[in-house]
Order: structure tokens, then C-alpha cells, then sequence
């Protein structure tokens, strides 16, 4: 096990009704709120005059920034940091997804910066101030509710990049599983998806003598396996739809990395993919995962052997480690499709025309992942097994 250190300031409150304490979470941060949410959604369920009413209720002066991207664009960025500057915002208030925030914390960072927010994603500059923001959750996926990590999508570039500081976790996070209940069943799905390929990257590691880490992740694992499918038959099973919200923010809240060393190269790849396609996150990692984890599994087989024996249950008698690697991973793909996930790429209505360039985009920076390194010629072989 590696040294660390973890920091986790979001105050997480959670369960039926919680929406109620808004007004009293966000009064200590300010008079000037932005409310920022996606296509309309919280109006519909009527979450949005709960929170125009909690707002009111403590006097605080509202701006909007609707129609934020499933993949959170860049000039939606830029109208939020337009907004915040032109009505001395101080607090932002996303309502929604994953995507919704991470907009938010781009936005946060965004108006406290003379340059482009951009600039955040790139590397050419760092994050070194921010307005505070919270959130109220509507979707079990990305657990950006309690960290301080965004991904932005330069449209115009057609490229997908990440952001991340201390600075832009949110002050506090409401999370009411019942918000959940009116989900669609396909982001249901990807969210189901989002959430177990954040466990896998954090999961399939080299570091040894992490059993304390490894439990943590098989039982996330577990529990959206369990509760999924409850969900997905009946959206508005509270227990299911619980479990799978607190399963969300667990997974990349900062809880299951403390002392590993970590891969994410299936998510770079995938954004090089969504980035030029638009997909939903969700749907790319559902296709392209069950393949990096055949590509890469040698690599390290026993790690691949203990998943498929405690989190899909693989009996190993008789079977070479190999043959139970292998069996957990089908068991993988199994569980995608079985929930309704994509298994290829050709599903989506993408050929191999751009592999080239993804597979460039993807190690632009260099070779991605720890548990194998991947050059462009692993990346663009993943991807035409993905095809």
C-alpha cells in the first residue's frame, strides 16, 4: 500500500424529503445564487419550484443557465462565467447530473479567472480560486457530487477533457433518492455503467497488499449489480434507487483509491470516442471496458481471477486462471447487455473512420493507464475490438 492523504469537505446529506434544507445549506454562501440545470427535466417532476421555493424562502436573488449538455459543453461554460460576472454571482446551485455540476465547478473556477476555463482542461493553467457551489443529485452516475473533478467537451475541437481542484467541491450535496424515480431507463443504465467503471479503474491496479481497498470496491461492485436491475424494472424502488445513488458517490468520492495506484485509461479513451461522437459517457464505457479488460488482463491475471470469483461469483474449480479471468469478464459484458447497455460501437452508428485520430487524441500526452500502458497502437486495437 502506498502512502496518501484524502480530503473530502462535502457535507452529503441524504434521504426522502431532503430537498427541504436547501434554503438553510445555501444561506451562508451568499445573496446572488446561479441556477444551473440541463433540458428541462426538474421542471417536469416539479423539483425546480422546490427550489425556487427554498430559495425564496431565504431571499436570495436567482439567475439561470439552462440547457446543459448531457456532455457538458465549453460555450455553456462560457455563458455560465458571463452570467456570474455580469451579476456579481456568489454561489452556484446545479440541479441535476453529473453533467450539470461538472459545468458548474468549470463555471465556478471559470469566473474567478481572467483567461479562458479551457485553460483548466489543458493544463495551461491552474485552478487557484472559485466560487462556492452545492448541488442537488437527480442522477446515480458520475459521483461528481462529492468531488472536485469535471470533464468539459470542446465542441468546436471536437475534444474531451478533465479539470480538477480541492477548490471546486461542492459546499454540500442534497441527495433524495426519490428525485431519481422519473430517470429514463437508458440513463439509468449508463449511470449504472458510469458507476462500476469508475470502481474498475481504481480497482484494477499493480498495488499489492490493498485488501481493505479491495473489498471496498468489490462491495460497491456488488451492491449495483444487486440493486440495478430492481431499479431499472422499477424506477421507483426506493431501496434499489437508494443504494444505487449512495453507490455512485461512494465510487469516486475518494474512498476506494487511498493508497493505489490507479489506471483511467478506458475513460480517456472513451472521451476521444464521445468527444467526436456525442455518445453518452455511459454507453462508450458499457462497449469499450469488457475490451481493455481482455486486452490488458494478463498483465496481472490474479487481480482479474479475484473479481471474477467474489464479485460475479465465477466457480474456479477445474478452470484455469485464465479460463476464471476470462469468465468474469463475459460475465461483465453479460451483465451490460442483460441491463440493456451497448456492446459495440457499430450500435451506435460509429465505423472505423476517426480510430486513428481518437487513438492519437487519446495519448496526446503520452502512454495512458498504469495496469498496462497503452501507446496509440493499443488504444486504436481496443477500439477495433470495440467496433
Amino acid at each position: 500500500m502506498n502512502n496518501f492523504e484524502l480530503y473530502n469537505p462535502t457535507k452529503l446529506v441524504f434521504g426522502k424529503g431532503t430537498v427541504g434544507r436547501l434554503g438553510e445549506l445555501v444561506k451562508p454562501f451568499g445573496t446572488r445564487v446561479l441556477l444551473v440545470y440541463g433540458g428541462g427535466s426538474i421542471k417536469r417532476t416539479g423539483l425546480y419550484d422546490q427550489v425556487l421555493s427554498q430559495l425564496s424562502g431565504i431571499g436570495v436573488t436567482v439567475r439561470e443557465l439552462s440547457g446543459i449538455e448531457p456532455n457538458p459543453r465549453l460555450s455553456s461554460v462560457h455563458k455560465g462565467v458571463e452570467i456570474c460576472r455580469k451579476e456579481n454571482i456568489d454561489f452556484i446551485l446545479p440541479v441535476g447530473g453529473g453533467s450539470v455540476i461538472d459545468a458548474a465547478k468549470a463555471i465556478a473556477a471559470g469566473a474567478k479567472y481572467d483567461g479562458d476555463a479551457w485553460d483548466f482542461c489543458t493544463g495551461k493553467a491552474q485552478i487557484e480560486d472559485a466560487l462556492p457551489l452545492g448541488t442537488v443529485l437527480t442522477l446515480a452516475a458520475t459521483g461528481s457530487e462529492m468531488n472536485g473533478n469535471a470533464v468539459i467537451s470542446n465542441w468546436e475541437e471536437k475534444l474531451k477533457r478533465g479539470l480538477g481542484s480541492k477548490l471546486v467541491y461542492p459546499k454540500f450535496s442534497i441527495l433524495d433518492p426519490e428525485l431519481t424515480f422519473t430517470v429514463p431507463r437508458d440513463q439509468t443504465v449508463n449511470g449504472i455503467v458510469d458507476i462500476m467503471s469508475h470502481v474498475f479503474e481504481q480497482y484494477f491496479s499493480r498495488t499489492t497488499d490493498i485488501p481493505l481497498q479491495e473489498r471496498f470496491a468489490e462491495s460497491v461492485l456488488q451492491t449495483v449489480i444487486e440493486n440495478g436491475e430492481k431499479a431499472i424494472e422499477n424506477g421507483s424502488d426506493y431501496e434499489a434507487r437508494a443504494n444505487l445513488l449512495l453507490s455512485g458517490t461512494y465510487a469516486l468520492n475518494g474512498t476506494l483509491p487511498n493508497g493505489v495506484v490507479t489506471d483511467w485509461a478506458t475513460h480517456g479513451i472513451e472521451h476521444e470516442v464521445s468527444a467526436i461522437y456525442d455518445i453518452p459517457h455511459g454507453a462508450g464505457l458499457a462497449i469499450i471496458f469488457p475490451n481493455w479488460m481482455k486486452y490488458v488482463y494478463q498483465e496481472r491475471v490474479e487481480r482479474f481471477v479475484q473479481y471474477a470469483v467474489r464479485v460475479w461469483n465465477v466457480d474456479p474449480a477445474g478452470k484455469s486462471d485464465d479460463e476464471i479471468a476470462l469468465a468474469g469478464i463475459q460475465a461483465t459484458r453479460d451483465y451490460f447487455t442483460r441491463i440493456g447497455a451497448p456492446a459495440t460501437l457499430g450500435e451506435l452508428n460509429i465505423g472505423g473512420d476517426q480510430l486513428d485520430r481518437m487513438a492519437e487524441e487519446a495519448v496526446r500526452y503520452g502512454a495512458i493507464g498504469s495496469f498496462k500502458k497503452l501507446e496509440k497502437a493499443d488504444v486504436k486495437r481496443i477500439l477495433e475490438l470495440s467496433l
